[in-house]
């Protein structure tokens, strides 16, 4: 089956590629093993060189790598250029502080000497989504490489030229041959590549079926894995916020990227007290946004990236209608060529209802109102999917318990939840496990090795080892 780049604004077939055969997939793991006996040993300031280079390409060529997105894609062109000067900012975070983190650190024990020291894993398999095409990739290759390991992607099938473009920079940037691969493979040679004993370890970002598929076929090969997954993120506004940023945030944190982002806000969890007013504001924004042309400066909202996903979200929406819910605004295919979808608002959601329980991946909203602050974090946490979570507020107490109640991997007040090269990325429940990004995301994927010395006689010692 081809791997296809299709236009997602007009349908128009842009490339496509044959799969690699089973003989180039071989050919690929030999290199990379090859590349991890000489990389793992390259110093800090030899991999930091190159990675500051491969931001410098990245900000450079920051319009051809935006436009190549679009094009893939879907994404406003804007946002396109953002995500290009994101990957950029990761790959400078982890040139600058990679060793700092890595560095040996002492423990005290009876022992002459002894320490942990973090080590490379080898072959790291990459998992990714077509939704952030190029900074899903570098969150996760940066800090594997910075430590060492090598990376081989396999990157979702409808964004082929974004994965070969990314192969591109970290082989400009003079990273060895091999360090970093783009493996152009249908879902279903996947297995075969966990399975192979070169390859240490993997990370994906994606749905849970895809998920668990990869971590259960891991986990037969032993094999670490890291899942980042679907997220129903909630964004819960209490009487005390400030209104006005609230709702303008608000409908940005929705219709970010198209509406497709695993911590794009989706339950909009809004007190009583200022329930109407905030539906009156929020609905005529989310109806007011510009749909259009991605590659247009005044777009502002895409089209979804395939066919298949407009058809799923507008299957959602039907079902959670014949379920209860009302349609304040949207609810429908937009009616011209490309894969677009209304921004669309739904309110008086059932338990019973899809809109209650599932993620949806596209510009559609979830209101819902409540009476206290009880009700508003035990509805936030009436769900499979712990991500990300937004409060607004500007009540000590009220930010001290969202802070503390809110089952979420990261716990955002007054602010929409965003992903940070400084700080930890990643989930609770089914959103996943294991983190990304900042010090825990570069410790994912080492050897953590304890070192004990000892210099001639220790009698201590000797008593700690019979224990």
């Amino acid at each position: 089956m081809a791997i296809a780049s299709v236009n997602p604004a007009t349908g128009e077939k842009l490339r496509e590629f044959a799969p690699l055969t089973e003989a180039e997939i071989e050919d690929k793991l030999q290199l990379a093993a090859r590349a991890y006996y000489q990389h793992r040993h390259t110093s800090f300031a030899e991999r930091a060189g190159m990675m500051l280079r491969a931001a410098e390409i990245l900000e450079t060529e920051k319009e051809r790598f935006a436009r190549l997105m679009t094009a893939e894609m879907g994404k406003p062109i804007q946002s396109a250029r953002d995500e290009a000067a994101k990957c950029a900012l990761v790959c400078r975070y982890y040139a600058e502080h990679a060793e700092k983190f890595l560095a040996d650190e002492a423990v005290e024990t009876s022992a002459t000497r002894s320490f942990i020291r973090y080590e490379p894993l080898g072959a790291v398999l990459a998992v990714m989504p077509w939704n952030f095409p190029f900074w899903q990739v570098f969150r996760f290759a940066a800090p594997a490489l910075m430590a060492g390991n090598v990376g081989l992607l396999k990157h979702a099938s409808n964004v082929p030229q974004c994965a070969l473009a990314i192969e591109e920079i970290f082989r400009r940037a003079g990273f060895l041959e091999g360090v970093f691969q783009t493996l152009l493979l249908n879902s279903g040679q996947v297995g075969q590549l966990i399975d192979d004993a070169r390859v240490r370890a993997a990370t994906l970002t994606g749905s849970e079926h895809a998920g668990s598929e990869v971590a259960s076929r891991a986990g037969k090969q032993i094999k670490k894995t890291v899942l980042e997954l679907g997220g129903s993120d909630p964004f819960i506004v209490m009487p005390t916020a400030d209104f006005e940023t609230a709702v303008k945030t608000a409908v940005k944190a929705r219709t970010i990227n198209n509406g497709q982002s695993c911590i794009a806000a989706k339950r909009f969890i809004v007190h009583a007290d200022v329930y109407e007013e905030f539906a009156h504001r929020f609905v005529a924004a989310m109806a007011a946004l510009r749909i259009g042309d991605p590659a247009d400066e005044t777009t502002e909202i895409g089209p979804l990236a395939t066919a298949d996903i407009v058809n799923e979200l507008d299957e959602q929406v039907r079902r959670s209608i014949a379920a209860g819910a009302r349609v304040i605004t949207g609810g429908e295919r937009v009616r011209r060529a490309g894969n677009y979808y209304a921004p669309t608002v739904l309110a008086d959601i059932q338990k019973n209802s899809p809109a209650y329980a599932e993620e949806f991946f596209g510009p559609v909203a979830l209101l819902f109102r409540v009476g206290s602050i009880e009700e508003a974090i035990g509805l936030a946490n009436d769900t499979p999917f712990g991500l990300g979570a937004s409060a607004w507020t500007n009540d000590a107490g009220e930010r001290e318990r969202f802070v503390g109640e809110l089952e979420a991997g990261a716990v955002f007040i007054n602010a929409m939840v965003a992903s940070d090269p400084r700080l930890p990325f990643g989930g609770v429940k089914r959103s996943g496990y294991g983190r990304e990004l900042g010090e825990f995301g570069i410790r994912e994927f080492v050897n953590i090795k304890t070192v004990w010395i000892n210099d001639g006689d220790n009698d201590n010692a000797r008593r700690t080892e019979t224990e």
